[in-house]
């Protein structure tokens, strides 16, 4: 009878540290969770400072100048693919709200603007820079395509 108890007692310890293991590790994935959501989160703040450092001093003569025309660059070839990906589509852009809209429509379904009065034209310099929201790794040039 001894053995048995014994064997019980065991098995009992046994489950109890199973389950205090079982709520260690979730314990353990929580925290690690936590922790990529707090890198994300300072990821995200770095990515906003330089943005404002950038939109501030874009125009001036700064160390960073060579990155900035790097940036500049690339915001401008993100224009030229997604005016090319409109043309593909067969649609436009709406002036007013940057909506896609179908190259024949002549108002805006989104913000009503007249679109058929509209001529198109190449974004400026200015308006392909605008407020984009774009990481850039690095730089990859295609040799063959002068525009690059």
């Amino acid at each position: 009878m001894a053995f048995i108890e014994r064997m019980g007692d065991t098995l009992l310890n046994m489950g109890k540290d199973v389950s205090q293991k079982a709520k260690d590790m979730s314990g353990i994935a929580k925290l690690k969770l936590n922790i990529r959501s707090k890198e994300d989160f300072v990821r995200e703040q770095y990515m906003e400072i330089g943005k404002a450092y950038y939109e501030r001093h874009k125009g001036e003569d700064v160390l960073e100048q060579e990155r900035f025309i790097q940036i500049e660059e690339a915001l401008e070839d993100i224009a030229q693919m997604e005016h090319q990906i409109l043309e593909l589509k067969g649609a436009k852009k709406c002036p007013g709200c940057g909506a896609e809209t179908a190259e024949t429509a002549e108002y805006c379904s989104i913000c009503g603007t007249k679109i058929s009065a509209v001529v198109e034209e190449e974004p400026t310099e200015e308006e392909s820079v605008e407020e984009k929201d774009v990481e850039i790794e690095f730089e990859v040039k295609d040799e063959q395509d002068p525009k690059a």
